[in-house]
């Protein structure tokens, strides 16, 4: 996770000055990791540090604070009782809008104190623009350097009936998903979209198949199953990094002997998952969209967790 510049953006627009907390380094446990942020504003906040005391503390901080920036530390269990025996600095900075606007927008580095960045932090973010490789999250000597973070998987929804829209509600709060969301007409969505979500009325959804990344992941979910197929075939041509179809076994089996006669190899085929999530939750409209939000973002945590044991 890097730096929401874009949900700092609305949260600025939508409640005027907004205090930005984000957990600047960390010694021994804590609940959340470097470069976790919150926003709080006079009656509200979104995001989240870990919870906890810690949590309202800082919230409570953030509301009464004044100064532009500060760095405070905190000890979690003599100070505020928090089983998690380490140490956490918070950076609190208030933005505004003409604040938002001077924000980077590949990596922000910046010190409550001010002064001139020093050479620790100038070498770090050379070698990040050197290696085209964003910098992790981290206080150096003082200075906080992020990487404004961007979405990393393209998620491609067809379909806006019940189940579209409770996988919307479920996966569009998750920081590393941009979400297209396609149907035939502007009828089928709801009023109110979540921030991120780019919805995509199209009378001929399938015509749209080409413009998907080529890394994109799919869910296809509509009303018709003649355009669940035209999806899947489009698909199949296209190329895609995963491409889910909600149906039953059966459902499966036709469309595995239609997509043979359209000229799809049995290999290729094989590609597509159906049915998708977890069919023992139940049909529910929720329920598949917790089991499809889990085995969508399972390969990415366990990837993380390979990571954190060979660390």
């Amino acid at each position: 996770m890097g730096f929401d510049r874009e949900a700092l953006r609305e949260a600025v627009k939508t409640h005027g000055k907004v205090t930005r907390v984000v957990i600047a380094a960390i010694k021994g446990s804590s609940p959340r990791e470097v470069g976790a942020a919150m926003l709080v504003w006079e009656n509200g906040q979104s995001g989240t540090i870990g919870g906890g005391t810690l949590e309202f503390q800082a919230a409570e901080a953030a509301r009464a604070q004044t100064m532009p920036a500060r760095l405070t530390h905190h000890a979690l269990g003599p100070d505020m009782g928090q089983c998690c025996g380490g140490a956490v600095s918070l950076l609190s900075e208030i933005y505004d809008q003409e604040a938002v606007n001077t924000l980077d927008d590949t990596v922000i580095a910046r010190s409550p104190s001010g002064g001139d960045m020093p050479l620790s932090a100038k070498r770090l973010l050379a070698a990040a623009r050197g290696q085209g490789i964003a910098p992790e999250p981290q206080l150096v000597d003082g200075w906080m350097v992020e990487p404004v973070h961007k979405p990393a998987r393209h998620l491609w929804i067809w379909g806006a009936g019940h189940v579209g829209r409770a996988l919307v509600d479920v996966l569009s709060p998750l920081p590393d998903l941009a979400i297209t969301w396609v149907d035939t007409g502007p009828e089928r969505f709801p009023d109110t979209v979540p921030a991120g979500v780019t919805v995509v009325p199209a009378a001929k959804p399938a015509e749209l198949v080409r413009h998907a990344p080529h890394n994109a992941e799919h869910l296809v979910l509509t009303y018709s199953h003649n355009l669940d197929l035209e999806l899947c075939n489009r698909l199949l041509s296209h190329d895609f990094h995963f491409a889910g179809l909600i149906g039953s076994a059966t459902k499966w089996a036709r469309f595995r002997s239609r997509l043979a006669a359209l000229g799809h190899s049995p290999e290729r085929i094989s590609r597509i998952t159906c049915p998708i999530g977890d069919p023992g939750l139940g049909k529910h409209p929720q329920m598949i969209a917790v089991g499809v939000a889990a085995q969508l973002l399972r390969p990415a945590r366990q990837n993380e967790l390979k990571k954190d044991l060979s660390a």
